[in-house]
């Protein structure tokens, strides 16, 4: 890597007049995607309602952003590394704000699942070039880890917001309402950020190669639908040729990245040990979680009976655990190490999932509450630690697709999370015995059997919100235990992988 490390003193000759206020615009991109990916599950309930989606369109609707953003992710950020990182992030910014007007108005399931998708794509553009600009806003590597944790707590800010402000907006307004809370926020992004942002690009950038491109996206969508589709029906015919064809392309990209002089992403980068822990560890983590959080929503609002502002209200302290966390990260992995500060954050992360297979409809608040502030905690430190060996591990040109990738495997998780653990859910929950005249559409969704049960016998209601709360909280159970497992083995697999790690220390010249 072209890059010379000096002593922290001279640190004022590389550090770029207003940066600091650059990063506020950068945290306001980040707002806009954690909330809306927050707003989504404490929506699902009224979704449900309106809509009437049947069990796999609900969460086809809840992944096909993480499906679509994760195969176009890579080719975003290399996109923006070739014309510019703060274009591509004020182009992508006002699309994502125009989706979500659609996604406000959706009349059926097909409709907001569509506009999910073009969400995503509008999405792929944004996470990428934050991170890319971070990394040639910040060459003090102390400066730096500070402004990827202040970037990493705004995203758990976003998580804090959104439920608050969905729940006020879903007691007040209808559920498309929670999709328009993104317009003023991408209004100032755009408006102050073409004046504070310094553009970014490679220096020599090569054409964009569309084949790549084309290969990314039908890998990725083919292998999480596989993955997505067995799950909840078994390996069908279709499920099976769709998980090959995704193989099939993703083995093509990588060769075709390999083949060519300037690639869409360098796949040297995973030669680097603590590189590929990192993403390893991001991906793991965000599957073990993400199955589990889109689930807790409505586990609050329809299983305990709390209304959305307060469902909103109860998840406040993963948010304000990962915004600690991430404010401190940096600084406990120089004292201690990135190894330390990473396996422990997730084996915590792992623990409270492991607590949260006890509850029941009538938990108690107190255990919830604490093992979600646990949940906040391990993962602030992880992921900020894991953002910051990624972008110090590669040149500042290469920075868009160096955290392309990071975001890639973040949002790859997602997907597979929601598809492998969300299947469990509605797997166990499809099983339960309700009293007799039970509607088909109750063993749908809990959404749909909460909807039923309104036209029912109060007796017959009863016994059916009884059975079908059980069994959602069952299958909930379920996907915690697997979900902790899933955040202890990354744990395991993080302190080998990042042994010898160390975030730097000196000032780079750009």
């Amino acid at each position: 890597m072209n890059r010379t490390l000096q002593p922290a003193h001279p640190a004022e000759a590389v550090k770029r007049p207003g940066r600091w206020l650059a990063l506020s615009v950068l945290v306001l991109a980040v707002l806009l995607v954690a909330v809306d990916a927050t707003v989504l599950g404490l929506a699902a309930p009224y979704i449900s309602e309106d809509l009437a989606p049947s069990g796999t369109q609900l969460l086809w609707i809840g992944d096909v952003y993480s499906f679509v953003i994760a195969g176009l992710l890579v080719s975003m950020g290399s996109l923006g590394d070739r014309v510019g990182r703060k274009r591509i992030l004020l182009v992508g910014a006002t699309a994502f704000g125009a989706v979500s007007v659609l996604n406000a108005y959706a009349h059926t399931p097909e409709v907001l699942i569509v506009a999910r998708a073009l969400l995503g794509v509008a999405g792929a553009t944004l996470m990428p070039a934050t991170l890319a600009l971070i990394r040639n806003l910040f060459h003090d590597p102390r400066e730096r880890s500070l402004a990827v944790g202040i970037w990493g707590a705004a995203a758990s800010a976003g998580a804090a917001v959104g439920p608050v402000v969905g729940g006020f907006l879903l007691e007040h307004f209808w559920w498309g309402s929670v999709f328009l809370i993104n317009l003023p926020v991408m209004a100032v992004l755009v408006v102050v950020g073409v004046r504070l942002l310094p553009e970014s690009r490679n220096p020599d950038p090569r054409p964009w190669d569309l084949p790549s491109v084309v290969l990314s996206l039908v890998g990725m969508v083919g292998v999480v639908y596989a993955v997505k589709e067995a799950a909840a029906h078994g390996f069908a015919p279709a499920t099976l040729a769709a998980g090959l064809l995704g193989a099939a392309a993703l083995y093509g990209f990588v060769r075709r990245q390999l083949a060519m002089p300037v690639p869409l992403i360098d796949m040297r980068l995973f030669r680097n040990r603590g590189f590929s822990g990192a993403v390893l560890a991001d991906l793991l983590t965000i599957l073990g979680l993400s199955g589990l959080v889109f689930f807790l929503s409505q586990y609050l609002q329809l299983v305990q009976g709390r209304r959305p502002f307060e469902a909103g209200l109860a998840e406040l302290p993963a948010a304000v655990g990962a915004v600690a966390a991430g404010l401190i990260a940096g600084r406990a992995a120089r004292r201690f190490s990135v190894r330390a500060v990473v396996s422990g954050g997730l084996a915590a992360v792992g623990l409270a999932l492991a607590v949260l297979t006890v509850v029941g409809q009538h938990t108690g608040y107190p255990l919830i509450g604490a093992a979600l502030l646990v949940v906040g905690l391990g993962a602030g430190f992880a992921f900020t630690v894991t953002a910051d060996v990624i972008l110090s591990s590669v040149p500042g040109e290469q920075a868009g697709a160096a955290s392309a990738v990071s975001e890639t495997a973040y949002e790859l998780g997602a997907a597979l999370g929601i598809a492998v653990l969300g299947s469990i859910v509605t797997g166990v929950y499809r099983g339960f015995t309700g009293p007799a005249g039970t509607p088909d559409a109750a063993h749908e969704s809990l959404g749909g059997a909460v909807e039923a049960a309104a036209g029912l016998p109060a007796p017959t209601a009863g016994a059916l919100l009884d059975s079908a709360r059980q069994a959602f909280v069952d299958g909930l159970a379920l996907a915690a235990g697997v979900g902790a497992a899933v955040l202890l083995a990354a744990a395991a697999a993080s302190w080998y992988l990042l042994r010898g790690q160390r975030l730097e220390d000196g000032v780079e010249h750009p």
